[in-house]
């Protein structure tokens, strides 16, 4: 019996070709890399807060994994461990109010609270300085 359709076709295995060999398709190597950081918001209302200090760092060059949803501490905690990321960033109500972040260093375990002007800064020196993740 005849049934009324209509199909769609994206063409996406073309679209892909098409970047490649124009030399526009994203590098996926830099994925599988650690993260150098994670930045997470605290409560409902941060997410513009921690995408403006994930912003700061990656226009630094850093790699940051930006949370967006609702999750607890604990659970950024070991999303950091996950993508392998050396700082987690925390802002929080407080902290955007006063326009700083809770920036944890896992490779040494201390915490600052550091302006998001000077994240990018702060970022870049502990990094030179060495350190790695504890596991």
């Amino acid at each position: 019996e005849a049934m009324p359709a209509a199909g769609f076709g994206f063409g996406d295995a073309v679209i892909v070709e098409l970047l490649r060999d124009k030399g526009l398709l994203p590098d996926t190597a830099r994925a599988a890399e650690p993260a150098d950081a994670l930045v997470f918001g605290l409560g409902p209302g941060r997410r513009a807060d921690a995408a403006r200090a994930a912003a700061a760092l990656r226009a630094a060059g850093r790699s940051v994994d930006l949370v967006l949803e609702e999750k607890k501490p604990k659970w950024a905690f070991k999303q950091a461990e996950r993508v392998g990321a050396r700082f987690v960033v925390l802002v929080g109500e407080d902290e955007a109010r006063r326009g700083v972040v809770a920036c944890k260093d896992l490779a040494k375990g201390d915490q600052a609270e550091v302006p998001v002007d000077e994240l990018a800064a702060h970022v870049a020196q502990r990094m030179a300085a060495g350190g790695k993740p504890e596991a």
